[in-house]
């Protein structure tokens, strides 16, 4: 598919255009991918804070086994997504996969609403814990996917920050809507909010999709008839064969590895500070993804394309690493709630505002078969791998008898192996991607 471009001569963009560094014919598609990614982010950041007082409702020492039932939902998952991408073009398979999950969400609602009482809503939100998990990941997954896949690689370095400010927003939107919602119309009512975002995501991709169809404004036009093609397992066998897509599997699984050892840090602090109160709960989440999602929006919106365009892809994937290094052995040294909490906040701002985008970049300098499934593959199956070796990782070092010190100390190594992988992952993108433009053609 050839990608957007940009003419030689064009008139002077907006003030916008130039605060986001986007080119003449850039703007109008940006601003379609940012309202699209806030409502991707919206919806999900409804359900985060659900998803999460859901596991630990049903018991901590229960969320490994749930991680675990997550991993085999990915197995089952991912490649029935591979077909429908295989077979048809990609303005059908995105819609059905978001409608899918809408429906889905429209079933949670009457369960939640069925069964209030807490012996059977505990299963309930067992159940929707696993559901969210896979959501999450696929939903993001195929935008991210659909950027790849329309941007060049020189212009995701400048636009995927300020693409990734409307997801930020949305993140922000949608953990306020949670924390102040749900003890009013509680956790059924917020369900049918998130479906409504997902549908009015479905409506903004369609839209970006036709401007990138249709030319305009200097673009080249995109044809969006051809279904990708390939076998339902080809993304998988590709990630086995290709050393640059292992690469990226290492770098997400350490990742995900050292978010879950957080990830379990976070839960039993909420769980002892609030035993009883679920909504409680649920609120404190949101009120710490808020924090998150605050400082994110702020270095998207002024830094991060900047950065990427000054220090390179390979510094900017190594940014995130470098903080977890740092801030692993902090805890290891002052096991304090403020400094595992600041840290957290600090480590999920750096991965939204820094290191999401630079690892999206990584994907546009591979074939469009690979753009949607063995990302796929690797956002989910992988990212869920990680989850798993983490969640059981916890679980033994807590049986060894560490705690929150001796789990940081036991991360830190693991961060310094991420931050090598970074580095060279850096490298052969750029290395990739000057190939690439001396085809004079997309990967």
């Amino acid at each position: 598919m050839a990608a957007m471009t940009t003419p030689k001569t064009q008139e002077n963009p907006s003030l916008l255009g130039r605060l986001i560094d986007a080119k003449p014919g850039e703007l109008a598609p940006v601003l379609w991918a940012s309202a699209y990614f806030f409502c991707v982010m919206a919806s999900w950041f409804i359900l985060r804070p659900i998803r999460d007082e859901a596991g630990i409702a049903g018991g901590i020492r229960n969320l490994p086994w749930l991680f675990t039932g997550t991993m085999i939902a990915m197995l089952v998952v991912s490649p029935a997504f591979a077909a429908l991408v295989a077979k048809l073009p990609r303005k059908r398979f995105v819609p059905i996969a978001y409608r899918f999950f809408l429906v889905n969400l429209v079933v949670f609602f009457a369960l939640f609403t069925a069964f209030p009482e807490p012996p059977q809503q505990v299963w309930v939100g067992r159940a929707f814990y696993l559901w969210a998990s896979v959501f999450n990941l696929f939903v993001v997954s195929v935008f991210w996917g659909f950027m790849a896949d329309a941007f060049r690689s020189e212009q995701g370095k400048r636009l995927f920050g300020f693409i990734g400010v409307g997801g930020t927003v949305g993140g922000i939107i949608g953990s306020f809507t949670t924390a102040s919602l749900v003890k009013g119309v509680g956790t059924a009512g917020l369900l049918l909010v998130s479906a409504a975002l997902l549908e009015v995501a479905v409506q903004c991709a369609g839209r970006l999709a036709k401007l990138f169809r249709d030319g305009g404004e200097g673009r080249e036009a995109v044809p969006d008839e051809a279904a990708i093609g390939g076998g339902a397992l080809s993304g998988i066998s590709h990630v086995f064969k290709s050393p640059y897509l292992l690469g990226i599997c290492g770098y997400m699984l350490l990742y995900t590895i050292g978010s879950t050892f957080l990830y379990f840090q976070q839960a039993h602090i909420v769980e002892g500070a609030y035993q009883e109160d679920r909504a409680a709960r649920a609120a404190l989440l949101a009120q710490i993804a808020l924090a998150v999602q605050t400082l994110t929006v702020v270095i998207q919106a002024l830094l991060t394309g900047r950065l990427m365009k000054r220090l390179g892809i390979a510094v900017m994937l190594t940014i995130v690493p470098a903080i977890s290094v740092a801030g692993f052995l902090g805890v290891a040294l002052v096991p304090s709630v403020a400094v595992l909490i600041g840290f957290m906040v600090l480590r999920g701002a750096g991965n939204y505002a820094v290191a999401r985008p630079s690892r999206e970049v990584l994907y546009t300098v591979v074939s469009r078969e690979d753009k949607y499934k063995a990302k796929s593959f690797i956002d989910t199956f992988v990212y869920r791998f990680g989850d798993q070796v983490g969640a059981w990782g916890d679980r033994l070092l807590g049986s060894l008898g560490l705690g929150m010190a001796g789990v940081a100390l036991v991360a830190a190594p693991l961060a310094g192996l991420w931050l090598l992988i970074g580095l060279w992952l850096g490298r052969r993108q750029v290395v990739l991607g000057t190939r690439d433009s001396a085809l004079g053609a997309r990967p």
